[in-house]
């Protein structure tokens, strides 16, 4: 059990337990410091629990174990070992350069100032449509991939600055007038409904 979670788990105990004592013995919040005890514990630790817990599975629906928990997924997260360095997410997770266990979120985060709730947003309707609705066949980012995740990390490194061909469409990439996944660039990515196919990378060999 991770640190956050037990630490969440213990909190929701003593509010609970709290909670059960002020029901059990109602005399003890007659007096002033009663009542203050008892608006700490019917109040104050439920809103700590709830923004502890809300704070708690935020932090894991940034996991790439959690992204590719949805059956609709699994093939995108098997196209993270693909033993092939054209394909993007594969060379990205395989040589970290993202961090494996935030992948998905790395690569696929919206970096604006309000980006991350929408972010969070558009992962419950996906988690709605998963559970409540039908999953679609093909499985498309809403608005399409931005260069603002590729150039939030690439924007500045070296290699990237000094390729010549990044140099030439430097203008075009920086204002998202040409994707950096355009045909001949980057533009093997995940290929999820061909991953089965494929020869795949084990970590340890």
């Amino acid at each position: 059990m991770s640190q956050p979670i037990g630490l969440l788990i213990t909190l929701i105990a003593v509010t609970i337990a709290v909670a059960a004592l002020f029901f059990v013995h109602p005399s003890i919040i007659r007096g002033a410091t009663g009542k203050i005890l008892a608006f700490i514990g019917l109040c104050v630790l439920p809103a700590l629990c709830v923004a502890a817990g809300m704070s708690t599975h935020m932090a894991r629906s940034e996991q790439t174990k959690f992204c590719i928990s949805c059956h609709s997924m699994e093939n995108y997260g098997k196209s993270l070992y693909v033993d092939d360095p054209k394909y993007l997410p594969a060379a990205h997770f395989q040589n970290h350069r993202v961090p494996p266990g935030t992948a998905c979120y790395a690569c696929h985060a919206d970096y604006t100032i309000y980006g991350p709730l929408k972010d969070k947003l558009q992962g419950v309707k996906r988690i709605y449509i998963q559970y409540v609705g039908r999953p679609p066949d093909k499985i498309e980012m809403s608005g399409g991939y931005s260069n603002l995740q590729c150039l939030h990390c690439h924007a500045g490194a070296r290699g990237f600055e000094g390729n010549p061909v990044h140099v030439a469409l430097m203008d075009s990439l920086k204002t998202n007038q040409m994707s950096c996944l355009t045909s001949g660039c980057h533009d093997t990515i995940h290929n999820a409904s061909q991953v089965d196919q494929l020869k795949m990378w084990s970590p340890g060999r």
